[in-house]
């Protein structure tokens, strides 16, 4: 992927922005994508000039949830995310909704340079009830928040799964009514 600097980027918005074509015409006269073009001018509106410019971040993973509930609650599609948190890696969010629903909130923890973390450790869900006690006692209160903030996302997520799945049931039965009618 070919990279731009801050003033290229701030020149195909402001010929975005003061109409001298649509996004596929300015992009195309520039040699971007049109979808690149487009986030460009979100993060622009959002952020102004400095939401151009390159940055590099480590996201904490309470943050990456935070911005996965903000996702989810608004109902926001991934390039709006990214242009209100702004993050400039597009496909940053797809990439923790992806691990987050695999691994839940361990996985979005930031990794450590180097070696990969591995893959054999259980959640801290997956206790027995026989271990649960025993290991109760020794989990630090850290430990404890970060299983109860990942429970409480996990219930959330369940739930919002739940309504989506009862209104996608609701129109079917909808659409069979109007059908049975004509």
């Amino acid at each position: 992927m070919a990279k731009y600097d801050t003033a290229f980027k701030l020149r195909a918005v402001k010929r975005y922005l003061d109409g001298a074509g649509g996004l596929r015409t300015v992009a195309c006269q520039r040699g971007v994508r049109h979808s690149q073009l487009q986030r460009w001018v979100l993060v622009y509106k959002e952020h102004g000039v400095s939401g151009l410019e390159k940055k590099r971040s480590t996201y904490s993973a309470e943050f990456k949830l935070s911005v996965l509930q903000c996702m989810w609650d608004e109902r926001l599609s991934f390039q709006q995310t990214c242009a209100r948190f702004d993050l400039r890696e597009v496909d940053s969010v797809a990439r923790w909704q992806r691990q987050y629903h695999k691994g839940g909130i361990h996985a979005l923890e930031p990794r450590s340079k180097g070696r990969r973390p591995s893959t054999t450790t259980m959640p801290a869900t997956a206790i027995t009830p026989s271990d649960q006690s025993a290991q109760d006692d020794t989990r630090t209160r850290e430990e404890l928040l970060r299983e109860l903030e990942y429970l409480r996302a996990e219930n959330a997520y369940l739930k919002k799964l739940d309504a989506l799945l009862k209104e996608k049931e609701q129109g079917k039965h909808r659409t069979e009514q109007k059908k049975k009618r004509k």
